[in-house]
C-alpha cells in the first residue's frame, strides 16, 4: 500500500454525515471556536441549530437522571439562551470514560459486553469498575507527576534516585486514594533526605532554593494562582511562610537534606493571602501554619483551585480557564457549579474519588461533543462535551497496543537507573527526563514549570506525516496481532471483517453507509493477498482519522 491509496482510502470511504465532519474532522464547531473564549456575560444573538439525531454519536436517551451539577449547568444554559447538546451514545461514552479515567482504550470483548447490556445503571457500574482498576492509578500517577514537576534532569534535577522514590510516594497516594488535604499537608511540611522522604522532593522539584521561588511554586499548585498578577508586597508576604527552608549536600551521591533553619530567635510576623495576620513563635515551623490556613475546610482558595482542576481534567477546560490562572479577571464561567463541587469535596473529606464519581455520572459530562446551538461561549458555559487530542502517553500507547510494537526511550542521563523495559506502558512512565521520539513529537509537557499549558495537544504538519506515512506506523499495521486475528477468521462476510476492523480500533460497529463504502473498496480485493490489504487499508485510515486520535 502506497500514500496515494490511504489518501484515496481516507478521502472516498469515509464520506460522513456533514455534521460529523464538520463536528469530528474539522474541530471548529466542537472545541478551537467555542472554547476559545472567556465566559463573559454578553448579549448575543443566537440561533438554534437543528440538526438530525446523529447514529452512532448521539443517543436521543437520557441515560442518567439529572444531578445537581446538571440543574447548575442548565440555569446558565437556559439564562444565556444556549441548548445543550445530547446525550452521547453508548458507544462514544464507553471509549470516551476509559480514555478519561484510565488513559486505555477498552478492548472489543469490552465494548461489545457494555453496548448489548441491558442494565439501567450500566454507566454508573462502569465508572466504578474504571476507578479501581490498576490503569486508573497508573493514569492519574502520571497526572500528577505532570503537576509536581517529577522529573530529574535540568531544570528540575530532582535525579533518578529522588524521582522514583517521589513517584513512589505519588503513587501510593493515588493508590490508597489518600485524601486531598493530607497528601498537601504531607508535602508542604517534609523534612528530610530527599531519597528516605519522598515527599521532601516537593522542595526540590523548583527552579530556585529562594523563598520566592517555592511561594510561587506553592501558590501556583494548590491555589492554581499565578503570583506573576500579584503585587511585590504580596508575593514577599507569602515567600515568608518559606522563607526558614535549607538545603544541605550529604556525602551519598545526589541525595539532599531539606530541613527547617530557623536562622532568628524572633518570632516571625506574616501575613496570609486573604490578608489575616499571624504571629509565629520562635522555633516554629511556618510551613505547617501556612499548611493549616491552606487546609481549611472554609479557605476557598484550596478546595477551589482542586476542584476547578479535577473538572478540566474530565471534561476539557475549567470552570475558571485555564485552572491554574485563576485570578479576579479571569470569571468564573459558572459561579454556582464550582460552589457545589467545593462543597461536596469538603463534606466528602477531600476524597478526589467522589468529586470524580460525580462529574463522570452527571448528564453535563455524558453529553455530546457536537452542540446544537452557535453561541460563541456555549463550550465555557458546558453546552457540549469538549472534544481534544489525546495525550501523547495515551496515544503511543494505543498504537503500540494495536501493532505490537515498543517504544524506544531514551534520557539524558547516563545511569543504570533511566534504563526502562520496552513493554512499560508510556503512562506508568515515573520521571519525565525519559523521553521518546513519538513523545516530543506529540507534545509530551516538559514539567518544568507545573502549568497544564506545557502539554501541548494542537496538531502539526510532522504528526501528520507521522501518522500517514512513517516507518512506524508501516510497522504496525504489518504486524498488528488485531488484524492478523481479523484477517485469519475473514469469511465471505465482508461485512463481519468490516465490523470487527471498526471494534478494534474506533470502539464501535461502522454504520451502513460506511460499511457500503468499505464494501465498495473491498470488491477488488482478490485472494488473501488482496483481502490482507484492504483490511490494512481500512485500519490505516481509521488510525488517522480524528475520532481515533481525539477524545469525543
Amino acid at each position: 500500500m502506497n500514500i496515494s491509496d490511504n489518501l484515496r482510502i481516507c478521502r472516498q470511504s469515509f464520506r460522513l454525515p456533514w455534521v460529523f465532519i464538520v463536528v469530528m474532522l474539522g474541530l471548529g464547531v466542537c472545541d478551537a471556536e467555542q472554547g476559545g473564549g472567556k465566559a463573559e456575560v454578553k448579549k448575543v444573538t443566537v440561533k438554534k441549530v437543528e440538526v438530525p439525531l446523529l447514529l452512532p454519536y448521539e443517543s436521543d436517551q437520557l441515560p442518567v437522571a439529572e444531578k445537581e451539577i446538571d440543574r447548575r449547568v442548565q440555569e446558565v444554559l437556559k439564562k444565556q439562551g444556549v441548548t445543550a447538546a445530547r446525550t452521547c451514545s453508548d458507544e462514544v461514552f464507553i471509549r470516551r470514560v476509559f480514555l478519561d479515567v484510565i488513559g486505555t482504550l477498552p478492548t472489543e470483548r469490552e465494548v461489545l459486553y457494555f453496548i448489548n447490556s441491558d442494565d439501567a445503571e450500566r454507566r454508573a457500574k462502569l465508572i466504578d469498575v474504571l476507578l479501581e482498576r490498576e490503569e486508573f492509578v497508573d493514569y492519574w500517577t502520571l497526572k500528577w507527576c505532570d503537576l509536581l514537576r517529577v522529573k530529574s534532569e535540568f531544570p528540575v534535577n530532582l535525579w533518578p534516585n529522588g524521582v522514583q522514590a517521589y513517584h513512589r510516594w505519588i503513587r501510593d497516594a493515588v493508590s490508597e486514594n489518600r485524601s486531598y488535604d493530607v497528601f498537601v499537608r504531607q508535602l508542604l511540611t517534609s523534612s528530610g533526605s530527599n531519597f528516605r522522604v519522598p515527599a521532601v522532593n516537593f522542595y526540590r522539584a523548583v527552579q530556585g532554593t529562594e523563598p520566592e521561588a517555592i511561594a510561587e511554586m506553592v501558590a501556583l499548585t494548590f491555589m492554581g494562582v499565578r503570583t506573576e498578577y500579584w503585587s511585590d508586597t504580596n508575593r514577599k508576604e507569602l515567600a515568608g511562610f518559606f522563607s526558614q527552608i535549607a538545603y544541605k549536600k550529604t556525602v551519598e551521591w545526589k541525595e539532599e537534606i531539606v530541613y527547617l533553619n530557623p536562622g532568628s530567635s524572633r518570632p516571625l510576623a506574616l501575613v496570609f493571602p486573604d490578608r489575616k495576620k499571624v504571629i509565629i513563635p520562635a522555633g516554629d515551623d511556618p510551613r505547617k501554619v501556612f499548611a493549616d490556613w491552606l487546609i481549611r475546610a472554609d479557605n476557598p482558595w484550596f478546595s477551589q483551585s482542586i476542584s476547578n482542576r479535577v473538572w478540566y481534567w474530565l471534561m476539557g477546560r475549567g470552570v475558571i480557564h485555564e485552572p491554574d490562572d485563576i485570578r479576579p479577571n479571569n470569571p468564573i464561567s459558572n459561579p454556582a457549579l464550582l460552589q457545589y463541587l467545593q462543597g461536596e469535596l469538603v463534606a466528602s473529606g477531600y476524597d478526589l474519588k467522589h468529586l470524580f464519581r460525580l462529574i463522570l455520572n452527571s448528564r453535563t459530562y455524558q453529553q455530546s461533543c457536537i452542540p446544537r446551538s452557535d453561541h460563541p461561549y456555549a463550550a465555557a458555559y458546558f453546552a457540549h462535551y469538549t472534544m481534544r487530542r489525546l495525550d501523547a502517553e495515551v496515544l503511543v500507547d494505543a498504537l503500540n497496543g494495536f501493532g505490537n510494537t515498543r517504544e524506544k526511550y531514551w534520557s539524558p542521563i547516563p545511569e543504570p537507573f533511566t534504563f526502562i523495559p520496552e513493554d512499560k506502558r508510556t503512562i506508568t512512565l515515573s520521571d519525565g527526563s525519559i523521553t521518546s521520539q513519538f513523545l516530543e513529537m506529540f507534545g509530551r509537557p516538559s514539567r518544568d514549570k507545573g502549568y497544564e499549558s506545557e502539554r501541548e495537544t494542537n496538531p502539526t504538519e510532522f504528526q501528520r506525516l507521522y501518522m500517514l506515512n512513517s516507518k512506524d506506523m508501516h510497522g504496525r499495521i504489518g504486524r498488528s496481532p488485531m488484524l492478523r486475528d481479523i484477517i485469519s477468521r475473514a469469511t465471505k462476510d465482508r461485512k463481519a471483517t468490516i465490523r470487527m476492523v471498526y471494534l478494534g480500533i474506533l470502539s464501535r460497529r461502522p454504520t451502513d453507509q460506511e460499511t457500503a463504502m468499505v464494501l465498495a473498496h473491498f470488491r477488488g480485493a482478490a485472494g488473501k493477498a488482496g483481502l490482507r490489504s484492504a483490511v490494512q487499508d481500512l485500519a490505516w485510515a481509521l488510525l488517522n482519522t480524528k475520532e481515533f486520535l481525539y477524545k469525543h
